[in-house]
């Protein structure tokens, strides 16, 4: 149950989290877990990774407050420094100002001492279980201890565990993980490392005590620091690495098995005999006679390897997330990433990796291509050449130097781009596909996965990316970009969206570029800014500038962009726009950009439609003061307005008085039905 559970949590979409969550807060105890931890962390991060794959970061975090606080009600917690510094703030400040208790870790091991001693001089059987399967959640570090000393359990522990039961049994393999690493931490200069490692892959394949993906889930989900963190991720590597069951077992999945499973006429047949060498057992099966055979219930799907996988999602984050086990990271790619060739997402759980991830990705190109190349190339056996990546980025992945010097040129991004369009436009350059089996629901949503995993996997800097992105409609236009210009800049918006901040955010500077440009700061006075800025109009008469392009595509860009990525234009106006508007030009060039977006911010963050309106006055304000004559002055008045009448009413009618006030009389006069502001006392003051 608790592995379906893990599956459903993290496979959940970025874009369905808030609305589905958002219907939690009147049931939320019915539905968050009551017992396990590690769903509710997995919860937690699929939230994080959901407000900062949506761009969500700039918006009020109440919705999943109440839902973070029953958690923590349910299963108080803490997380590792390294996770909470990837967490969105509104989350990292959430866990700052909420933490459980912390475990003082050499009093856990004294109270383990003390029960094994108990153990061991305890000789009534009845005793025994009536104490071991009491409320401290310490046997499994006792289970341990015996193999450590006998390399055997004893009999009487099939009846503790079985007393204890399997949700009980959670608590205490939290417990024993994190005595397993205090352990391994002070154990003197490494010496028993090899003999605790062997104790514990007997726990969990010749005992059949714990499951290998549990104990793993366990121990990566738990909130170590400093040395502790380093020897949890040693633990992990070396009971997926070091030992020969598990690599065993995921090497004969993976040979003999497809995922296209609904194609094969005898997959039962290999999943049975998959099932015959490696049988699964549960403890209570697997510890009265470790020789006997027994007949087990029939497992008809699924098996050790596949119950892994959302596992090793969490387990790459987590190593992600600390750079210094870096070496560990690329070694389980290695060995372990063929597994991939079975997940049911393979690119999405890419694409949302190295989204979420950016910062951390950034300065680490050789780890981004080695991410890339597993995750794709573990299902070259089952998917046609060309289905993914481009084939200047395979030769980019094929290259094994050391030195990571390509940059690519730009008609690699319009080759990119292009293949986007045509996808979009109904001439997929990609192999057919049955969508009814494949994880995104069109060839346009695929197209779009993969070139945004290309672009972020790149080893150049997100500016470098985001300017030629913005360069295949802006500079160097083919015939063919020209001549579908608007599906060229409809795909440009939607990549620039669906990649992270650091992409899209150079938009901003070249908004900042036109507005400084020579057209714009000295303005000529035949020239009509109307007329500039209409790009349609000019378009069809051949008579297009560079700023009705940047007027075009910043249309495009906004209108593809989730509220939380729009949201941030308020400050880009107030910080960034603002003090770059010297003249009625540059001011109106601001109105293009801005008001044809007033109706989506009122009707869906009636807030940030005022701020908007009130910088624009204020705007307005300093353009007057600083021009002797307002050519255009008409049309302002007429769309602030329609601004008023349309979206803002009397909202804001204080901030914008002040405003009006401030302005010449002529304008006064053209605005006074604006606040009914008092034309004489306007004009005295």
């Amino acid at each position: 149950v608790q592995s379906t559970a893990l599956k459903l949590i993290a496979g959940m979409g970025s874009a369905e989290v808030q609305p589905l969550l958002s219907k939690l807060p009147s049931e939320p105890k019915s539905l968050l877990s009551n017992e396990s931890e590690e769903l509710n962390k997995v919860l937690v991060l699929t939230i994080a990774r959901a407000i900062h794959v949506t761009g969500s970061e700039s918006l009020s975090g109440t919705w999943c407050k109440e839902i973070l606080t029953t958690i923590m009600q349910h299963t108080p917690h803490n997380w590792s420094s390294f996770t909470l510094q990837c967490f969105p703030n509104v989350l990292a400040d959430f866990f700052y100002h909420h933490q459980a208790p912390k475990e003082n870790k050499s009093q856990l091991k004294r109270s383990v001492e003390e029960e094994y001693k108990k153990w061991k001089t305890m000789s009534n059987e009845n005793d025994i279980i009536i104490h071991f399967s009491g409320s401290s959640p310490l046997f499994l570090c006792l289970l341990w201890k015996m193999l450590l000393d006998n390399d055997r359990i004893s009999t009487i522990a099939y009846q503790i565990l079985d007393r204890i039961g399997a949700r009980a049994l959670s608590a205490h393999l939290r417990t024993f993980a994190d005595f397993l690493v205090y352990e391994f931490a002070i154990s003197p200069a490494g010496q028993h490392v090899n003999k605790y490692v062997d104790a514990l892959n007997d726990l969990i394949w010749k005992c059949h005590v714990i499951q290998l993906d549990r104990l793993i889930l366990c121990l990566s989900l738990r909130s170590f620091e400093g040395d502790e963190a380093q020897v949890c991720f040693l633990i992990i590597r070396m009971l997926l690495l070091k030992s020969q069951e598990f690599k065993n077992r995921v090497y004969d999945f993976v040979k003999y098995n497809s995922p296209e499973h609904w194609k094969q006429s005898d997959w039962h047949e290999k999943h049975l005999m998959f099932h015959r060498v490696y049988q699964e057992k549960f403890y209570f099966e697997g510890l009265r006679d470790f020789n006997a055979q027994h007949t087990y219930i029939p497992i008809y799907f699924g098996n050790v390897c596949l119950r892994f996988l959302p596992v090793m999602d969490i387990v790459i984050h987590r190593f992600l997330e600390l750079p210094s086990v870096t070496l560990s990271f690329e070694c389980l790619l290695d060995t372990l990433g063929c597994l991939y060739k079975f997940h049911d997402r393979p690119l999405t759980y890419l694409y949302n990796t190295l989204h979420y991830y950016e910062q951390r990705l950034r300065d680490r190109p050789p780890l981004k291509k080695k991410l890339v190349s597993a995750i794709v190339g573990s299902l070259k056996d089952v998917r046609p050449e060309g289905w993914a990546l481009s084939e200047g980025y395979i030769a980019y992945t094929q290259d094994t130097s050391e030195e990571l010097n390509w940059i690519p040129d730009h008609d690699y991004y319009v080759k990119l781009i292009g293949r986007l369009v045509d996808t979009l436009g109904g001439k997929s350059p990609f192999p057919h596909t049955d969508w009814r089996f494949n994880e995104f629901p069109n060839q346009g949503a695929h197209a779009l996965h993969v070139t945004c995993i290309e672009l972020m996997a790149l080893p150049v800097s997100t500016n470098i990316v985001g300017n030629a992105i913005l360069d295949v409609i802006l500079k160097g236009r083919t015939v063919t970009v020209h001549s579908n210009i608007v599906a060229w800049m409809n795909a440009v918006g939607l990549v620039l969206t669906a990649l992270p901040e650091a992409y899209w955010s150079v938009l901003n500077d070249r908004i900042l570029e036109v507005m400084q440009s020579p057209l714009l700061s000295n303005p000529l006075t035949e020239m009509d800014p109307f007329l500039m800025f209409d790009f349609a109009g000019s378009y069809n008469s051949m008579t297009e500038l560079p700023c009705s392009y940047v007027v075009a595509l910043t249309h495009a860009v906004w209108y593809h962009a989730s509220i939380g990525q729009i949201c941030t234009l308020t400050q880009s106006l107030k910080l960034k726009f603002k003090p770059a508007v010297k003249n009625e030009v540059q001011f109106i060039f601001i109105c293009h950009l801005v008001a044809p977006f007033l109706q989506r911010f009122c009707l869906e963050r009636t807030r940030y439609a005022m701020e908007i309106t009130v910088e624009l006055y204020e705007v307005l304000e300093a353009v007057d003061k600083n021009c002797e004559e307002l050519l255009y002055i008409d049309a302002v008045c007429d769309l602030l307005y329609h601004i008023k009448y349309m979206f803002i009413g009397d909202a804001i009618n204080n901030e914008i008085e002040k405003s009006i006030r401030n302005l010449r009389p002529t304008i006064q006069r053209k605005l006074r039905f604006i606040t009914h502001l008092n034309v004489e006392e306007g004009t005295a003051t």
